[in-house]
């Protein structure tokens, strides 16, 4: 499974993987926050750093930020001709029906966050000394241009939103309506999956040496013994 989060400044992404990842093992998933490229992803194609970091069979991975991030800024800040970022569209749909072919399962959400919300959860950043340090100038920028980045996330979602791997508008003003549905789409698809805990890592041979190794002796935890008591 790979979870994928994209949304304007503000949001609450990190806020919302927390809430995904609660109670998971910590070997079951695999968080990726990308940000501005560096000169090793820069040599690449735009899709490459998504690609070196797609999660193995049997891990939920957690994209914070989506292929579309770059496509929008490119088109908003005009650093590349019309064509070319809206070329990348069909390289992501291609993309992403490459990975569902090899066995991924997307979930896709776009956390949308009014401009007044935003601009609250900003503005309580700057005046916050103990959050001052998430605050990044370039957030006010998109703020500004808050109108621009929607119309252009707006066309990348209905540009990439396909049946194999759709995109779910999440309302985001309200952190717990926010983080619910996030979960409730992340659970839908797990149920759906029914992935199941494997049950041939030791033939019987080896199950037999292991007990021979181990001996007799209790095999339950006292401390959880003494809570399932309570």
């Amino acid at each position: 499974v790979l979870l994928v989060l994209q949304a304007m400044p503000a949001a609450g992404k990190d806020e919302t993987i927390r809430a995904a990842l609660r109670g998971l093992n910590p070997q079951a998933y695999k968080t990726v926050h990308f940000a501005m490229p560096n000169d090793e992803e820069q040599a690449h194609d735009h899709l490459w750093r998504f690609h070196h970091r797609a999660p193995e069979v049997g891990i939920i991975g957690v994209f914070n930020r989506s292929q579309l991030e770059g496509v929008v800024s490119d088109r908003v800040e005009q650093r590349v001709p019309e064509e070319r970022w809206r070329r990348r569209y069909g390289h992501i749909r291609d993309f992403e029906r490459m990975l569902t072919d090899e066995g991924t399962t997307f979930v896709k959400a776009f956390l949308h966050v009014s401009i007044e919300e935003e601009r609250r959860r900003l503005r309580g950043r700057a005046e916050d000394p103990e959050r001052r340090w998430e605050l990044d100038l370039h957030d006010l920028d998109i703020l500004e241009r808050h109108e621009a980045f929607q119309e252009a996330y707006e066309d990348a979602i209905r540009e990439t939103s396909t049946e194999h791997a759709p995109w779910d508008v999440v309302p985001a003003d309200v952190p717990i309506v926010r983080d619910a549905a996030v979960l409730t789409l992340l659970r839908d698809t797990l149920r759906e999956l029914d992935p199941q805990v494997p049950t041939d890592a030791l033939d019987d041979d080896e199950l037999a040496e292991v007990r021979e190794r181990l001996g007799d002796g209790p095999t339950s935890d006292p401390a959880s013994e003494l809570d399932r008591a309570r």
